[in-house]
């Protein structure tokens, strides 16, 4: 199965089949039979690609409902660690985080659901990400959590003192203190 559970649920990891030989590589980086097979299926509408270089980190973002977004997230070139957090009410992981590298050549993506916070940092020289939503972009619903809340204590893989984070990250509540309106299903 490509297919691997984290612990948290609803949170996967997708490791496609690579079928590779003298020329290079193929391989599926999504097909909606493979995740409806695995009960996965979302619609995917937006796609998001993002370049950014060493140090970069990005997060940890959300959008709340009724915009919120399922992503599937790969490197498609360098090294990311891609971090999670589950800010569902009521989940029985509630506040814990999940970090996995994806790389160019592991070619590991992450199936983040909604009701989950999202980041990574850049381990390589330069990274390029793309993302999967099943939701578009809506402004008015995002929010976020500081990227080094002491509550979570995250090891970003990369020296914090030293890292390129944007204005609006900078300033980004606590969990305790973020606004979401996310309850776990069960």
């Amino acid at each position: 199965m490509p297919f691997t559970e984290t612990g948290l649920p609803g949170l996967l990891v997708f490791e496609p089949k690579v079928h590779g030989d003298s020329r290079g590589y193929f391989f599926e980086s999504y097909n909606a039979n493979t995740f409806k097979e695995c009960g996965t299926e979302y619609l995917f509408v937006q796609d998001n690609q993002a370049r950014s270089t060493y140090g970069v980190l990005r997060g940890l973002h959300y959008q709340q409902e009724p915009h919120a977004q399922t992503k599937l997230i790969r490197a498609l070139e360098g090294s990311i660690l891609d971090v999670v957090v589950d800010i569902r009410k009521g989940s029985p992981t509630y506040g814990k985080v999940f970090t996995i590298e994806l790389t160019a050549e592991n070619k590991k993506q992450l199936l983040v659901p909604k009701g989950f916070a999202h980041g990574y940092s850049v381990l390589s020289e330069t990274a390029e990400v793309m993302y999967k939503c099943d939701g578009f972009y809506n402004k008015a619903t995002e929010g976020g959590i500081i990227f080094n809340d002491p509550a979570l204590n995250i090891d970003w893989g990369i020296d914090l003192d030293k890292a390129l984070v944007s204005e609006k990250d900078l300033v980004l509540p606590t969990l305790e203190n973020c606004l979401n309106n996310f309850v776990y299903q069960g």
